[in-house]
């Protein structure tokens, strides 16, 4: 790695002076939240720029980059979350945001893939709406920090077929691997959904190249997404990952947390299903994922 060049006491100054300049352009700013964010912002940025002595060259490839990830970006694709995915921001905003307790359920990245108007299911409902995978029985409760049963929580889960794709990337207007159920009287909630397999990441576009130019893989280990809410306690958005994967160290994202990693457990071809449910000989997995969810902040 090459070191920055040497700067001059006289160009310490001029740079010094333009910091100034730029954080005085902001003190009048009538919200004081905002005023903080960006006199921080620019002391951090200024600071990036001067440390690696960014040129005007690198500056503009910086500028084409970020004009390609607008340009890339659909109602159904956003390269933003994907460039803060994979810089590990999107994760740090969370891991600010929802501070670890010991008790609830930690949360982790929501990704790029997440919809509103998913259908509904009834308990023990089917998510899968013909994506293709191998079956998977997922069951549990939803109770708050003190142990009490959540009933009528909401449950939005979504998840990627066996061949790593989210029914938006087929570009078909189709709803698969997608729904959202309640939770029963005692907190309780299951449904068939898919085993999760590992998938890249949208690679084709400027964040693609970013991963590739750094040796980096778009791979994410296999995950569950869900999303849970309730009146009174905080919405939570959350992953499931598989245990024993193989990118759990690795992934993409940085949505791993060992909390989350749950064991899947495989059902041999012909053992009996949940509600009798004839697989045609299939093998299936079966897995338990319990949610505790913090009040919401007054």
């Amino acid at each position: 790695m090459t070191s920055s060049p040497a700067v001059s006491e006289q160009q310490r100054q001029v740079e010094d002076e333009l910091v100034r300049r730029v954080l005085a352009s902001f003190e009048n700013t009538p919200e004081p939240r905002m005023k903080e964010v960006m006199q921080a912002l620019v002391r951090h940025l200024h600071a990036f720029l001067r440390e690696v002595r960014l040129t005007e060259d690198e500056w503009q490839h910086a500028i084409d980059f970020l004009t390609a990830a607008g340009h890339i970006t659909t109602d159904t694709r956003q390269e933003f979350i994907l460039l803060s995915d994979v810089l590990g921001a999107s994760m740090q905003t969370i891991n600010i945001s929802h501070e670890a307790d010991g008790v609830a359920t930690e949360a982790t990245v929501v990704g790029p893939f997440f919809i509103d108007g998913t259908p509904e299911i009834p308990l023990g409902g089917d998510t899968s709406g013909g994506a293709a995978g191998e079956p998977c029985w997922v069951e549990g409760t939803v109770t708050d920090t003190d142990g009490k049963p959540v009933a009528g929580a909401r449950l939005d889960v979504w998840e990627a077929d066996e061949d790593g794709f989210y029914d938006v990337q087929y570009d078909q207007g189709r709803l698969a691997g997608r729904a959202h159920l309640h939770t029963d009287e005692r907190g309780r909630y299951s449904f068939w959904g898919l085993t999760p397999t590992p998938y890249p990441i949208p690679h084709d576009g400027p964040v693609g190249a970013l991963l590739e130019k750094t040796a980096r893989s778009p791979l994410r280990a296999s995950h569950l997404h869900f999303r849970a809410t309730a009146p009174g306690l905080r919405t939570l958005v959350t992953h499931i990952f598989v245990e024993g994967d193989a990118l759990l160290g690795s992934d993409a994202v940085f949505g791993v947390k060992d909390s989350l990693v749950k064991r899947f457990e495989r059902q041999p071809a012909g053992t009996p299903a949940p509600g009798g449910r004839n697989l045609g000989g299939r093998s299936w997995s079966r897995v338990r994922f319990d949610i505790v969810l913090t009040p919401q902040a007054p």
